[in-house]
């Protein structure tokens, strides 16, 4: 069987997803699954067992024989949030209690890191482990999901196999129930249906135009493409950026998402909110050549290609993947 976490969440439930079209059914999907809004992410699933996240750590010690592999993508990602205790709680000391059991039963790992790790980007955008105790991330998810990276790194017993996967601005289905949480496409899109016109942050930054802040958009369908990559590689055990390895505007992603929708593009701009304009970050880029260089040659989604597979697949017939 094959565990996924936060499974009825944004990614974890298209990860299911992908397991079910490569005919894997056997899955334990692990959640809260108090949010009855995500609810529909697991409809018409095939899955074996439903595990609460608080359960979990207890499950795999008594089902660990007949695990085949174990994806935690669960996590609490809310950027906007600042109480650090409960990033601690759900993100740093979780995992290391999966990483720890997945030690002691040898089980092959696969979890969700962030490229909220890279903070302002000072040092770049390179999955180098050198790095990883330099970085400074701009919130307290960020911490909690580099300070993991760093304990990770530094332990003597690790899995056999495990990656880290540091996911950069991900959209595409699923995503409806994040609210504020959810990618700008989504956003751009319902703003778009409502009024007619969509928002984006004006630019606080001399260096970047009105919509020219510059960000690594990586549809959903390649973050999983990448997992599934993992489950049969289980070589080359480390922490990976998961992004295009191309920036793109947010002037483009609204444009497109326009375009997608058949409509002529509306852009107006506001002020970034003050409780994220000084942590705002104008630029990612994920740098993917460690990536390719252990075999993965698939490509990914251009922003246009993927906005408009979003757009007219997933959220004009408002559908779930």
């Amino acid at each position: 069987m094959i565990v996924v976490t936060g499974a009825a969440g944004f990614i974890g439930s298209c990860l299911v997803s992908k397991l079910n079209a490569e005919n894997f059914n056997d899955i334990v999907v692990v959640d809260d699954f108090s949010e009855r809004e995500k609810d529909k992410n697991l409809e018409g699933k095939k899955f074996s067992q439903k595990v609460h996240r608080d359960d979990f750590h207890e499950w795999i010690a008594e089902n660990h024989s007949l695990i085949q592999f174990v994806f935690h993508i669960g996590a609490r990602t809310d950027t906007t949030e600042f109480d650090v205790e409960i990033f601690n709680k759900l993100n740093l000391n979780y995992t290391k209690e999966v990483w720890k059991l997945c030690v002691e039963y040898g089980l092959p790992l696969v979890y969700a890191s962030s490229a909220a790790t890279y903070g302002m980007g000072e040092l770049g955008y390179d999955d180098n482990h050198s790095l990883c105790e330099k970085l400074k991330p701009l919130n307290p998810y960020g911490e909690s999901k580099n300070d993991f990276d760093v304990w990770a790194l530094a332990q003597e017993r690790k899995p056999y196999f495990w990656a880290g996967l540091k996911f950069f601005n991900v959209y595409g289905p699923n995503e409806f129930h994040k609210g504020r949480m959810a990618s700008v496409i989504f956003h751009a899109y319902n703003q778009m249906v409502e009024s007619g016109k969509v928002k984006l942050f004006r630019s606080h930054n001399p260096d970047y135009k009105d919509g020219e802040q510059l960000r690594d958009f990586v549809y959903v369908k390649d973050t999983v493409e990448v997992c599934y990559f993992f489950m049969h590689h289980r070589k080359d055990s480390g922490i990976y950026n998961l992004g295009t390895g191309k920036a793109r505007s947010f002037a483009d992603l609204a444009t497109n998402t326009f375009s997608a929708a058949g409509k002529e593009a509306n852009i107006e701009f506001i002020d970034t909110p003050e409780d994220i304009r000084d942590k705002y970050q104008y630029f990612t880029e994920a740098k993917m050549d460690k990536l390719k260089g252990i075999g993965y040659n698939k490509k990914f989604y251009s922003l246009e290609d993927g906005i408009e597979d979003y757009v007219k697949n997933y959220l004009i017939p408002e559908k779930y993947m």
